[in-house]
């Protein structure tokens, strides 16, 4: 982690980010005082690649009953809310 002033990041930016880039995290401050944090994303998105099908596979789930409205809100949608 790397701590940086606005006045210093505005000098630097493209050096700053490439280290975000390369994983090292950017707290920048102002007046001694934490405003902002850069942090590398969680699964970069390479430029040359793009968004790649089936990239979050086996990373996420949906529930078995995703797709199925819930008795309660049919009954509503029917009128027989009472």
């Amino acid at each position: 982690m790397e701590t940086v002033s606005v006045q210093e990041f505005r000098r630097n930016l493209a050096g700053y980010l490439h280290k975000v880039r390369e994983g090292i995290e950017i707290i920048v401050t102002a007046r001694g005082e934490a405003v902002a944090r850069l942090v590398p994303p969680v699964s970069p998105v390479s430029p040359e690649r793009g968004r790649q099908p089936g990239g979050l596979a086996g990373r996420i789930w949906m529930a078995p009953d995703f797709d199925e409205t819930p008795v309660d809100i049919i009954a509503i949608m029917e009128g027989k809310d009472g």
